[in-house]
C-alpha cells in the first residue's frame, strides 16, 4: 500500500463521529428508516437494515430503540429520509465530497451555503470533483480480534481487494458490492467488525501548506457538525 494518510483521514473522521454520540444515535436511527422504507423490515432480506441494525448494537443502542424505529418506519406518515452528495472544492483547489442524509433539501442546501460562507470554499458542478475519486467497501477490525496474518490469511481468501493496518486497527479494502458479504464471512469467524462503510477514496491528491491544511480542516469540520450530514470525505494532503 502506498502510505497510510487516506486511511489515517478514515479513522480520524470515525474518532470525530464517536465523540458525538447522541448525533451518532440520530444518524443510526435514519439509517434503520431509510432502509426500511427501500427494503422492507426483515434484515434477513435486507441487507441495508442489517447493517444499521449491526451500527447501531455496535454504538450500544438498545435493542428496544432499534424495534421501535424499524416499526415506526413501517408507518405511512413516517416521512423518509433522501441521501444527496454535494461536491464542494476548498481551499487550494481540494475536492470535498459531503454526504447527506435529509428530510428537508431546502435546509440542507442553506446549511451548505452557510457553511461555504463562514469557512470558505466553493460549490462545484456535478462530476467534477467526484471523478477524482473511486467508492470502496472499507471494513475496520480491532486488532485485537486476532493477530495480523489470520486477518492476512481470512482477507486473502475472502476476494478483498487491499488490506492494511493503521495504529490498533485492520483496514479491508473491498469492492463495493462485496461489503456486506464479507463483512459477514469475517462475522461468521468470530471476528467483530468495528465499522463496515462505503467510502470515497481519493486518486488524485491534493498538496496543501500548513495555512491551508488548517483552512481545510476548518471548513471540514463545519461541514461534519451539520445535522444532516452523514459523510465527509476529501483529498488534501499536507506538504512534507
Amino acid at each position: 500500500m502506498a502510505g497510510h494518510s487516506k486511511w489515517a483521514n478514515i479513522k480520524h473522521k470515525k474518532g470525530r463521529a464517536d465523540a458525538k454520540r447522541s448525533k451518532l444515535f440520530s444518524r443510526i436511527v435514519k439509517e434503520i428508516i431509510s432502509a426500511v422504507k427501500q427494503g422492507g423490515a426483515d434484515p434477513k432480506s435486507n441487507p441495508k437494515l442489517r447493517l444499521a441494525m449491526q451500527k447501531a448494537r455496535n454504538s450500544n443502542l438498545s435493542s428496544e430503540v432499534i424495534a421501535r424505529n424499524i416499526k415506526k418506519a413501517k408507518g405511512h406518515d413516517q416521512q423518509d429520509f433522501t441521501t444527496l452528495t454535494y461536491e464542494l472544492y476548498g481551499h487550494a483547489g481540494v475536492g470535498i465530497i459531503v454526504d447527506v442524509m435529509t428530510d428537508n433539501k431546502n435546509r440542507t442546501a442553506s446549511d451548505i451555503r452557510i457553511a461555504i460562507n463562514k469557512k470558505g470554499g466553493t460549490i462545484a458542478s456535478p462530476g467534477s470533483v467526484a471523478y477524482n475519486f473511486e467508492q470502496r467497501g472499507i471494513i475496520q477490525i480491532a486488532k485485537t480480534q486476532a493477530d495480523e496474518e489470520r486477518i492476512f490469511t481470512l482477507s486473502a481468501k475472502f476476494g478483498v481487494e487491499d488490506f492494511d493496518r493503521v495504529d490498533e486497527i485492520y483496514v479491508i479494502i473491498v469492492a463495493p458490492n462485496n461489503l456486506f458479504d464479507v463483512k459477514e464471512r469475517f462475522e461468521s469467524e468470530q471476528i467483530v467488525c468495528l465499522d463496515a462503510s462505503l467510502e470515497m477514496v481519493p486518486k488524485v491528491w491534493v498538496k496543501c501548506s500548513e495555512e491551508e491544511v488548517e483552512a481545510n480542516s476548518a471548513l471540514i469540520e463545519f461541514l461534519e457538525g451539520l445535522d444532516d450530514v452523514d459523510a465527509v470525505f476529501h483529498n488534501m494532503q499536507a506538504s512534507n
